[in-house]
């Protein structure tokens, strides 16, 4: 027990006890103060931007692989007429290592961003570098781990500094419906753990890998999805990445995980899946079509329909397409056959 005080008089703390405990108050309150700040600062990153949405304008990149295709073909053919159709439509920008290497990634970002600047629309890309990326199937490459975090800092700094730009993220295609695969994931919850870091600001959107439909069940989808620990610092997941999925499914997906989840939301690609999916085949299936654009659907769970993957590049070399991301002119006119 303490001392008990005299009657009629004053207890007089020790002058010394009484400026260190002064400064242990003090030294709490600032420790205190920046845990507050730290999660006040990433729930505003997280949740202060108004979220996208139906109608929302997306940046149309002037260098897109279709822009400068249509650049390139002939005046007047069935190539340079789609080319030069899809180089109009709102499409997310890929930023991958072997385009867009660590000493031009910031530049890219910036430039991307005055492009939505002065279009007054929404930047959309999706980062594509993660190490051991495809698990070395048709896209394999990407970055070592050191290499990884620096690039994804810069990208994460150019964003920043495009602060009155709105931006959607849509971070590693594949990289969690395709881990239980690659056996690695536990080591790619750490890299997409270190993007997250890295990238997320305010106005800025990230949507981990969801898979599709047609992939993982919703239950089995959730599981991973949690493993990653990161569904408290990004926005929700994007859906159909560069897959042929009908769109009432993928709603219907989205709805599923976000009630196994908490309420997280999604983007669903939907850039190639106007004919919908050609039974289970991924890779350059032929007579598909352009979907919905960009911008066309959304509703509480669903931020927007995007086109994520820009129609007219390979998947890889199968079903006659050249390597993974190369402008492929045969795929490009017949998915724009009914549209232009």
């Amino acid at each position: 027990m303490g001392r008990r005080r005299r009657p009629g008089g004053r207890r007089r703390i020790p002058r010394p006890l009484l400026v260190g405990g002064a400064v242990v108050v003090v030294v709490a309150l600032i420790a205190g103060i920046a845990v507050v700040g730290s999660l006040v600062s990433s729930l505003f990153q997280t949740l202060s931007a108004r979220p996208p949405a139906v109608d929302t304008r997306i940046v149309v990149p002037d260098e897109s692989k279709a822009a400068k295709a249509a650049q390139q073909a002939d005046a007047g053919s069935a190539e340079a007429e789609a080319a030069a159709w899809l180089a109009a439509q709102p499409t997310t920008y890929w930023l991958t290592p072997e385009i867009d290497p660590l000493d031009e990634v910031w530049d890219r970002v910036a430039h991307l961003s005055a492009e939505a600047r002065d279009q007054d629309a929404t930047l959309a890309i999706a980062v594509y570098g993660l190490p051991d990326r495809d698990c070395g199937n048709h896209s394999a490459g990407g970055l070592d781990p050191d290499a990884y975090r620096e690039w994804t800092a810069r990208i994460g700094d150019a964003l920043r500094n495009a602060s009155d730009v709105r931006k959607i993220v849509v971070l590693e295609p594949d990289s969690i419906a395709l881990g239980p695969s690659c056996g690695s994931m536990q080591e790619r919850a750490g890299y997409l753990r270190t993007a997250v870091d890295n990238i997320r600001g305010v106005d800025t959107w990230i949507y981990l890998d969801g898979g599709h439909s047609a992939w993982h069940p919703a239950n089995e989808m959730a599981d991973l999805l949690r493993s990653t620990g990161l569904l408290n610092d990004v926005r929700g997941v994007a859906l159909n990445v560069s897959n042929y999925q009908d769109t009432a499914n993928e709603f219907a997906y989205a709805h599923r995980l976000s009630d196994l989840l908490g309420g997280i939301h999604a983007i669903i690609d939907t850039s190639r899946n106007g004919a919908g999916p050609a039974g289970s085949e991924w890779c350059n299936p032929r007579g598909r079509l352009v979907g919905a654009p960009s911008g066309a659907f959304g509703d509480d769970v669903v931020d927007t329909t995007l086109w994520i993957k820009p129609p007219g590049e390979s998947d890889g070399e199968c079903n006659g397409g050249p390597e993974a991301g190369t402008w492929w002119p045969d795929a490009s006119i017949e998915l724009t056959r009914e549209s232009r």
